[in-house]
């Protein structure tokens, strides 16, 4: 009877979850950490250098091993580099182009497909032309103007979406379209080579968003960018491209 019991007590006893393992980070990773902390809260600002490495061995009260692994991580990052002819590693800001490669990567480990791209240019371009012919300087403009008389590449389409975006002259949009465009770049190649049409269609949609641009006519750049994405859905289509597969970076 005893036993029994014993049995039933050991059976109805809820187990207990297993503690999370306490994360140890190295000490380069926490003084990467820090200096990228007073980066981002611009204590110290573009274009100011850091102590020397001693200095800041010092300062953190660690090797000077640690701090040189600490800097070379910031300067991978694009947050640091290291003026020709100077010791002193200087802050500085990371390219749009290096961080979205850093997004494009995550989202193809994430496998985003030919769809997700299709559907986020949806809603990113369009207002991106439109904002493009309010703000675009003359500058902006030869450069779109430039790009469209050149013909049409796998390159020169890209080319042309980075033109438009930095005519905005707004950095969130130039950082936020960047990583389609480039996950955008493989499979233009397969659309161009497989369509026959896609090339022309393609420089028609340009020459019209381009004459939006310069009349800063915000409607219609809107207007003709939403056909022109509507468009490389269609093409994508008849390649034979699956839009539910994944997306090709290679």
């Amino acid at each position: 009877m005893s036993s029994a019991r014993s049995a039933t007590t050991r059976q109805t006893t809820p187990v207990q979850p297993e503690f999370a393992p306490i994360r140890v980070e190295p000490a380069y990773r926490k003084v990467a950490a820090a200096l990228l902390e007073r980066i981002t809260a611009r204590t110290i600002n573009a274009g100011e250098r850091l102590p020397a490495e001693t200095e800041l061995a010092r300062q953190f009260g660690v090797h000077r091993g640690t701090v040189r692994e600490a800097l070379r991580e910031l300067e991978t990052n694009g947050v640091l580099k290291r003026e020709r002819g100077s010791k002193l590693m200087m802050v500085t800001r990371p390219a749009r182009v290096d961080v979205a490669a850093g997004v494009s990567r995550a989202l193809a480990l994430h496998d985003v497909s030919y769809h997700d791209i299709w559907e986020a240019l949806t809603a990113l371009e369009p207002p991106i032309a439109a904002a493009a012919a309010r703000q675009r300087k003359p500058k902006d403009l030869a450069r779109i103007e430039t790009i469209v008389a050149a013909g049409v590449t796998v390159e020169q389409t890209a080319d042309f979406f980075r033109a438009v975006g930095e005519a905005t002259h707004n950095g969130v949009f130039m950082l936020a379209h960047e990583p389609l465009v480039q996950m955008l770049i493989p499979s233009l190649g397969a659309l161009i080579d497989k369509v026959p049409q896609a090339a022309t269609r393609i420089e028609a949609a340009q020459k019209r968003i381009s004459t939006a641009i310069r009349a800063r006519d915000g409607d219609q750049a809107q207007e003709w960018m939403a056909k022109h994405i509507r468009d490389f859905r269609r093409g994508f289509e008849v390649a034979g491209i699956a839009l539910e597969q994944p997306v090709e970076t290679g």
